[in-house]
């Protein structure tokens, strides 16, 4: 048998799988602060609801990530101190994200986080390591349709300029 036959989880990470786990990590600790701070700001339920959610995968992400850093002996990059709660009286309007400004960030970095997925996915030659980038690809893929439809019933959803005509064909 060859180094990478049998068992997954006993095949070596190559460096590519390495860096994206590490990566994957990296921004799972700071996507997750960045969720604690927007939690405190939301006002809107439903948006509270996704973050809680997105909070929930974040923590799971690392879990996955770190452990299988730590299986390769490698050290997982550090966390980010959890952020208290706070009140949302307490915070001045000034200062205060909006939750169209909330759901417009965690939109575009759920966008960012499917393009990491898919990249992981694609260079990834453990199955173990292959499949955790496809489920977190396909959780992201669920929370995204969730915040569109949410950003279009609340009417937070800026599209870009939106084609309507159709050339006409001109005979020469």
């Amino acid at each position: 048998m060859g180094i990478l036959s049998g068992n997954p989880k006993e095949e070596p990470l190559h460096y590519g799988e390495i860096f994206e786990i590490w990566t994957m990590s990296t921004a799972a600790k700071g996507v997750l602060s960045s969720y604690e701070t927007f939690l405190n700001h939301a006002g809107d339920e439903d948006l509270k609801d996704i973050l809680h959610d997105l909070i929930q995968q974040a923590n799971e992400d690392i879990k996955n990530c770190d452990k299988l850093l730590m299986d390769a002996e490698l050290i997982p990059p550090p966390g980010m101190p959890s952020k208290p709660k706070a009140r949302l009286e307490d915070i001045p309007l000034g200062a205060r994200f909006s939750d169209a400004e909330i759901a417009a960030t965690i939109s575009a970095g759920n966008a960012a986080g499917l393009v990491f997925c898919s990249h992981g996915m694609g260079i990834s030659i453990r199955e173990d390591v292959g499949a955790m980038f496809t489920k977190c690809h396909a959780l992201k893929t669920g929370l995204g349709v969730r915040l569109l439809k949410m950003m279009k019933e609340k009417s937070w959803l800026v599209p870009p300029p939106l084609h309507m005509h159709k050339a006409e064909l001109v005979e020469a």
